[in-house]
């Protein structure tokens, strides 16, 4: 019953910003931490961000630090990733994914999450 549906995607010029969105649905509860993936044309999927339920403590990768923002709203039952300052190099397919009870102390593998939306396109291009 899990489903994460990922949108706001779409093309940008270097220094340009864009708001990803995660919308979930199907979870008995907020106790779930949120993250988001990134995967770039030839190289593997790395991640980017997270975010626990619990204290909404946010861990980044070091190269989006400063520059990307993790939020959730769970009334909304919605997360979102807030990406400033985009760089060529920001250009890849972005997903969001989702796992239950875990309280995380820095970015989580993905072996982690049980749950993946569909991914995104973010372009970043001149």
């Amino acid at each position: 019953q899990v489903q994460l549906v990922e949108s706001g995607g779409g093309l940008v010029q270097p220094g340009g910003s864009l708001r990803l969105s995660c919308a979930a649905s199907g979870f008995t509860s907020d106790d779930y931490t949120i993250g988001w993936f990134r995967q770039a044309p030839g190289k593997e999927r790395e991640a980017v961000s997270c975010i626990s339920s619990s204290d909404g403590r946010a861990y980044y990768a070091d190269s989006v630090k400063g520059r990307f923002a993790i939020s959730r709203d769970n009334a909304k039952k919605t997360a979102y990733l807030r990406m400033n300052s985009l760089k060529l190099e920001d250009t890849a397919v972005y997903t969001c994914a989702a796992v239950g009870s875990y309280y995380p102390l820095g970015l989580i593998s993905s072996y982690e999450y049980d749950y993946w939306g569909q991914g995104i396109q973010v372009t970043v291009s001149s």
